[in-house]
């Protein structure tokens, strides 16, 4: 994989299917997964085969008409649940082996029961298992951003060894700062036995509104794959949203650097909508990028700097992200707005004439008044 390149995977039809209310059948998947394709997409998370037989059903399909995208699937660190993804991604045309286990201490000692070694060990036997039967294989230590540091490096050498191509390591709760979750992926890749021969990827959640900036405070410190979901879908607060990172990439190159996306951004509207349409998560109109906000100017101040020259409150344009130049009270107004700005002046220049002779008036009379009250008491 190219270092200099950022590496977009895309799991709308995983994580982002277990937003609460949320169910898509094969058919929807399928049109989402040719609409990612469309957009880009490196790598598409097509489910769990093990989580259901409907689950599995749906990957296998994705897997067998999709084409121009490697498609994962997500395993637990266990022996059946990987054969489940080994058979539901038999047909693809790039499959990859998308295999998970906790790593904090919380995790291992209250859900997993397991102690550091019994995961080490656990991670060393189910990559030996898997290797060689799917094109390539994805690690991931889940709830990796709050785990010790030197054991999280140790797992991933560890996977490593045994594959692994692609090391995630995800803010499974959304608990990290930015400068920390950099420094965190920077300590990762300097400490990390045979990393130079691995992507550090990265999956962010929002739980305190910062999936966005800890993903690029990652890239930032070395991380070359994003994880991430159109419209931010996802458990919870949801994941980062693909769109915000690709666009924050693409408007501030200046600051991260000329890093390879071969994303569409004139596909992002088209395919927010199709996402939208079929999860039935309406898009708030103030979301960034494909909200129907995103490019709408209302303050008077904005209003006459988009006359003057659009960059003065535009980053991007709408058109780059696939949008359609909006219909507003503002664009209405923009042929007539010269003619009402000379029309407001002049009503203004009479009506301070009005005041002025109003004024002297007013003086005259007093005047008048003055002499008359003079001549009669004199």
């Amino acid at each position: 994989m190219d270092q200099n390149r950022v590496y977009f995977f895309d799991t709308t039809l995983r994580d982002g299917e277990q937003t609460p209310g949320v169910s898509l059948q094969t058919p929807e998947k399928i049109e989402i997964a040719k609409g990612l394709v469309r957009l880009g997409i490196d790598v598409i998370e097509a489910g769990f085969p093990a989580a259901s037989p409907g689950d599995f059903e749906a990957v296998q399909t994705i897997a067998r008409e999709v084409k121009g995208a490697t498609i994962c699937a997500l395993a637990r660190a266990n022996e059946k649940d990987v054969q489940k993804a080994i058979d539901a991604l038999k047909d693809a045309e790039r499959s990859r082996l998308h295999v998970f286990i906790a790593i904090s201490e919380l995790h291992m000692e209250y859900k997993l029961k397991m102690t550091r070694q019994e995961v080490l060990d656990k991670v060393k036997s189910v990559l030996a298992y898997a290797k060689g039967k799917v094109d390539e294989i994805e690690f991931s230590g889940e709830d990796a951003a709050r785990s010790d540091l030197d054991f999280a490096c140790q797992v991933f050498g560890v996977a490593i060894a045994g594959g692994a191509t692609i090391i995630n390591v995800p803010d499974t709760v959304g608990y990290m700062n930015p400068n920390e979750f950099g420094d965190k992926i920077r300590y990762i890749k300097e400490h990390t036995p045979g990393i130079e021969n691995a992507i550090i990827s990265v999956h962010c959640h929002d739980d305190l509104g910062l999936a966005n900036a800890n993903t690029l405070a990652a890239i930032k410190a070395g991380a070359r794959q994003v994880e991430g979901t159109i419209n931010g879908l996802g458990e919870r607060a949801g994941n980062v949203a693909i769109e915000e990172v690709v666009m924050a990439l693409k408007t501030r190159h200046d600051y991260f650097g000329d890093l390879q996306v071969n994303i569409d951004t004139k596909q992002f509207t088209k395919v927010s909508k199709l996402v939208s349409r079929l999860t039935g998560v309406v898009v708030p109109p103030n979301k960034p990028i494909v909200g129907s906000n995103a490019f709408a100017h209302e303050s008077g101040i904005h209003q006459h700097g988009m006359m003057s020259n659009p960059e003065t409150y535009e980053i991007m344009t709408p058109e780059s992200v696939g949008a359609e130049k909006q219909t507003s009270y503002w664009e209405n107004t923009l042929v007539v707005m010269p003619s009402l700005i000379i029309w407001q002046n002049l009503v203004s220049n009479l009506s301070q004439k009005r005041k002025s002779t109003t004024s002297s008036l007013n003086s005259k009379n007093w005047l008048t008044a003055k002499n008359k009250y003079t001549t009669m008491t004199s």
